[in-house]
């Protein structure tokens, strides 16, 4: 993984980041979303913004399990991308870093009942780059979208129940 050195703090030699934070409450458990993210088959159906399909190429869930993923654009462009699992809680925490291509990032997924709903808490941290700014608005957009699809795939009929 390359790192660029002006997005490194001299002081810790720690990755320059900023933070978006997603939070919705869903109809579902902890462990139900928790499922929804750790099975493939399931994560295929809802990954990314409206109007993406997916293709899983490789998906290790544990601690250093690679995570490839093709994810196919509404406009017919097909964009690769490369994570790793770092680690996780059943049912409380997934976190993963993403590594190529364009902006690495690492997203930590926390899950709290709340009730009979479950909280879902994401919180990325992307590489501080010249253009973070407008990136954030648009991811924050992207990640509520992502939401949307994985409520649907949870109430879909047939759905598995946690």
């Amino acid at each position: 993984m390359s790192t660029n050195a002006e997005n490194l703090s001299p002081a810790t030699n720690e990755r320059t980041t900023i933070d978006i934070v997603n939070v919705r409450l869903f109809d579902a458990s902890p462990t139900r979303l928790f499922e929804a993210f750790s099975d493939p088959i399931q994560l295929a159906k809802w990954w990314g913004p409206e109007g993406f399909t997916n293709t899983i190429h490789e998906f290790e869930f544990r601690p250093g399990g690679p995570w490839r993923i093709t994810m196919h654009g509404p406009n017919g462009t097909d964009f690769e991308n490369e994570s790793q699992i770092v680690e996780f809680a059943k049912p409380e925490r997934i976190v993963f870093e993403h590594l190529r291509p364009f902006h690495w990032y690492r997203m930590t997924m926390t899950y709290r009942a709340v009730g009979e709903q479950t909280e879902l808490k994401w919180v990325m941290n992307l590489e501080a780059s010249p253009d973070s700014e407008k990136l954030k608005a648009f991811i924050e957009q992207a990640n509520e979208q992502n939401f949307d699809r994985l409520a649907a795939c949870i109430a879909a009929p047939g759905s598995a129940r946690g």
